[in-house]
């Protein structure tokens, strides 16, 4: 507050000078200038009575003449400080409104109210850098589940648009540059209630230099940072970023499991879009060779996954010399017929429309599907207001960094543990991964899948760890009960285990709970609620694990035991 304070008064400093003068001036003419009293005698001004009458005068026009009439002289000199004194508020009151409409001093007050706001926020909160269509996925869906967040942003847009935003939390925004330290530092990333950082502006270097000013402030911080080229990302994990995500070899991942590894593919995709339809049929016949199109920053994660897993695939490229594209890529970009069928798409089971531009994309989707009907066509979708033209198209599969990013970073804050799932599901085949889906489209039916996560401590599960103190015993099967009659099975059920190092894939309902336990949950989002009871309630525990209903309140607890002695006694 201090910057603004100094700014207004080194701006504003010619104007108050202007107005001091004049009222000083004016002051002393009507304490030297001679006036009359009601009796004839002659008669001065004091300083005070001066002052007060060149106060009003200055500021009204309409006035009385005081304490006496005026004589010619003082009234000669008020016409010159009437004039005087508006010509100097018009003057001053100019530079004042002159001031409220410079950009500096409107950044400088919104960085002040900025970070008012930021100190005035007690809760646990992540700093986002970056509200492109990314963050604001990202800030949305972490406001859905009320986790605070503060935003920074090179760009104004961006922050009138958060500001415009409806959410559900007061969401503190400023625009300025993400790799200042001193920008971060007035965003909170030096309190101890930041408890993540995560960086996702569409520059690696200023990425990088986020990731880097917050691991140094505290090492022990969540960070999470988007990548786009490999040496940025190994720069990242070289200083321990926690989570690096590059969207582009993360889809090439999703598109190879779609391809090798079907039923599991849609397992991940249910992870992070809840409403897809887990019974949808898998792809049936996506063995064999790939085209892609375009062999940038997506072409060449293709590649390498690809190369990685044996599938074959020919390029299309504008300017393969240029890109360095491997030997037998076709010059083109992949929208003319004559270009698709030089890379026999004849024979082709898939396309990939991979090209920065997303007319161009549909344009080659468009003219494959022209050659080939029944070819397999993936996407990559480079802005978010294009989405109606992709599902128009009915493309297979959509590649949309934005969501990408923005739906793994959600996860990893909301439920970790979802990770380690995702990590034990590759030990698994597709077999197994298929009853899985079955028993998930049993547990939810045509609702979104939700997941949450419980580890077993005093926060989190004080009824739990209040069982264990008395040593009684609490399953699995027992947080699946429904709390209003303990027969009923809650539309929910544990799918992964975490005991130490040990990591169970769908455990026992009968398995005893430990403290310290992680335990995973997937089911409709309507039974988290009554599993919450659970956990916390510890005589809604009892209830669910012998049948008894205790009275919760002292005074039902009193009433209570008065019936039982009256029982006795009878």
């Amino acid at each position: 507050m201090g910057h603004v304070f100094y700014l207004l008064l080194r701006r504003l400093r010619a104007p108050f000078l202007t107005i001091i003068v004049i009222y000083a001036i004016s002051t002393l003419g009507f304490v030297l200038i001679p006036g009359q009293d009601d009796q004839g005698n002659p008669w001065h001004m004091d300083f005070f009575h001066a002052f007060y009458f060149v106060s009003f005068m200055g500021s009204t026009i309409g006035f009385g003449e005081i304490p006496y009439p005026f004589t010619a002289a003082q009234r000669a000199w008020t016409m010159v400080m009437i004039y005087a004194t508006v010509i100097g508020w018009l003057y001053s009151i100019g530079k004042i409104l002159s001031l409220f409409q410079d950009p500096s001093f409107n950044r400088l007050m919104r960085r002040t109210t900025f970070a008012r706001r930021v100190r005035r926020i007690s809760d646990p909160f992540y700093l986002v850098c970056g509200f492109g269509y990314t963050g604001k996925r990202l800030v949305s869906r972490l406001d859905q589940q009320g986790i605070q967040t503060v935003v920074i942003d090179a760009n104004p847009l961006a922050i009138d648009e958060l500001e415009a935003h409806s959410l559900g939390l007061a969401v503190p925004g400023l625009c300025a540059d993400s790799a200042d330290p001193d920008t971060l530092n007035i965003a909170g990333i030096r309190r101890k209630n930041c408890i993540g950082v995560i960086a996702i502006t569409n520059d690696d270097h200023t990425n990088l230099a986020i990731s880097i000013d917050s691991k140094l402030v505290d090492p022990e911080r969540l960070v999470i940072s988007r990548s786009q080229s490999a040496s940025n990302t190994a720069n990242l994990a070289s200083f321990g970023t926690d989570y690096i995500i590059d969207p582009f070899e993360t889809f090439a991942l999703h598109l190879v499991k779609s391809i090798r590894e079907p039923y599991k593919h849609i397992i991940s995709d249910l992870v992070f879009n809840p409403h897809h339809k887990v019974w949808a049929s898998p792809h049936q016949d996506t063995s064999g060779r790939w085209i892609v199109c375009g062999y940038g920053r997506f072409g060449r994660a293709i590649d390498k996954i690809f190369r990685r897993h044996e599938i074959p695939v020919t390029f299309i490229e504008t300017d393969p010399a240029l890109r360095d594209a491997p030997s037998g890529t076709i010059l083109g970009l992949g929208t003319e017929e004559e270009t698709l069928r030089e890379a026999r798409i004849e024979t082709a089971t898939g396309i990939v429309a991979g090209t920065p531009d997303d007319a161009d994309n549909l344009s080659i989707i468009l003219t494959a599907r022209q050659i080939k009907p029944g070819i397999i066509t993936v996407a990559r979708q480079n802005l978010s207001s294009n989405k109606p033209m992709f599902r128009a198209a009915s493309v297979n599969l959509i590649m949309e960094p934005v969501r990408i990013i923005a739906d793994e970073i959600f996860i990893r804050i909301k439920t970790p543990l979802l990770m380690d799932f995702l990590e034990c599901l590759q030990a698994r085949d597709e077999h197994w991964a298929r009853e899985l889906l079955v028993k998930i489209s049993d547990v939810v039916e045509d609702q979104p899948l939700d997941a949450w996560d419980y580890n077993v401590n005093e926060k989190q599960c004080p009824a739990v760890i209040d069982s264990l103190k008395r040593s009684k015993v609490v399953t699995l099967g027992h947080l699946c009960r429904d709390p209003r009659k303990r027969e009923d099975t809650l539309p929910a059920f544990p799918l992964l285990l975490r005991r130490a190092t040990a990591k169970i894939l769908l455990p026992d309902p009968d398995t005893p709970i430990q403290a310290g336990d992680d335990i995973l949950i997937f089911g409709k989002h309507s039974a988290q609620a009554s599993m919450n009871w659970v956990t916390y309630n510890y005589n809604v525990l009892r209830y669910i694990r012998t049948g008894v209903e205790a009275p919760g309140g002292l005074l039902w607890q009193w009433l209570s035991s008065l019936r039982k002695k009256r029982h006795l006694q009878h």
